[in-house]
């Protein structure tokens, strides 16, 4: 079950009023079954466009896409029969209460009278909201109110869940309960989450796709996409020193075969009448070579000098879709 595709998308295009410009332009991917994907991009690059049409409320210009392989526009209700969706403008119907809003997409879901009941009793769990079904949803907050959507994402037991910016303008309290209810549903559904939270996507997501002007640039989880796109692998070192040491920790490091480039990195840099302490650089290895053996040894043998540290530096998820999204003109 766990390799099952359960969104199928191939060379997909959107071209708004014939303009030429497509707002998503040839991409192409597959989520599988359980999986929790990170849909990152800029503003304007596409995500929303792509998850509109994978909830059948927009056609593509060409290509396709299927969802539980059916496919989003020859088969549309049975596309919407199995997803749920979370647009980032939550569709709520202010002047009911909760309860009788979540009732009312019952309706609309089709979901079986006899089965009702237990469906209302586990969202209601699951999303935190027991004590507000008597409330008027235009009397929630804003966090209660991203709740009862994604309540009423799920009472139907959808195979996939696609949110749109679920967290948009909550505040950090409200996002970290947010986030554990997505991260409860994730454990049973397949999920494509777009937000523009860098950190939520490494707390919630196994896998991100980063989109830039309607072109995918990137596919992978949060630690792959570090790895390409960091280029050369960079360490720190802390390196203390103490008075009367007669060696330049920079020209002893130079020397290693394996090493592009070093720098000190604090404002205090290296001297020799200082009293004890630590400095700190930032390493370079030259492509393919990992010199922190040869570091390890040269500190070793210097007088005066001890490693306090060495720590191999991954780009942060920020830094990739900096600079992945940038390089594409986004």
């Amino acid at each position: 079950m766990a390799d099952k595709v359960m969104i199928h998308v191939e060379q997909l295009r959107k071209d708004y009023g014939g303009t030429g410009r497509f707002a998503v332009d040839g991409i192409s991917f597959d989520v599988r079954a359980g999986e929790v994907l990170g849909f990152l991009g800029p503003n304007g690059a596409g995500k929303t466009t792509t998850m509109k049409i994978l909830t059948s409320f927009l056609a593509p210009t060409s290509g396709r896409a299927e969802v539980a392989g059916h496919d989003v526009y020859g088969d549309s209700l049975s596309v919407r029969s199995r997803i749920g969706y979370l647009p980032e403008d939550t569709p709520l119907y202010r002047d009911m209460s909760v309860l009788e809003y979540l009732e009312f997409v019952c309706d609309v879901r089709d979901v079986p009278k006899e089965k009702r009941h237990s469906r209302l009793k586990r969202v209601v769990e699951q999303c935190g909201i027991g004590d507000r079904l008597g409330a008027l949803i235009g009397e929630l907050s804003k966090g209660f109110r991203q709740r009862v959507g994604l309540a009423q994402a799920i009472v139907h037991e959808p195979e996939v869940l696609i949110l749109d910016e679920p967290t948009s303008g909550l505040d950090p309290n409200q996002i970290a309960e947010i986030r554990t209810v997505i991260k409860s549903i994730g454990q049973e559904k397949t999920v494509i989450f777009s937000t523009h939270i860098l950190g939520e996507v490494q707390a919630t997501c196994s896998r991100i796709i980063i989109i830039s002007d309607g072109k995918l640039v990137a596919d992978g989880t949060p630690d792959d996409l570090a790895r390409k796109s960091s280029g050369a692998s960079s360490i720190l070192l802390e390196i203390g020193g103490a008075r009367g040491n007669e060696s330049d920790p920079l020209t002893l490091l130079r020397h290693i075969d394996g090493i592009e480039d070093i720098k000190a990195i604090n404002t205090s840099g290296w001297s020799l009448s200082d009293r004890p302490r630590a400095t700190q650089f930032r390493v370079i290895a030259k492509t393919g070579a990992d010199p922190r053996g040869d570091i390890a040894r040269v500190i070793a043998t210097a007088s005066g000098m001890d490693l306090l540290q060495m720590t191999p530096e991954k780009a942060s998820l920020e830094d990739v879709f900096r600079k992945l999204t940038t390089t594409q003109g986004a």
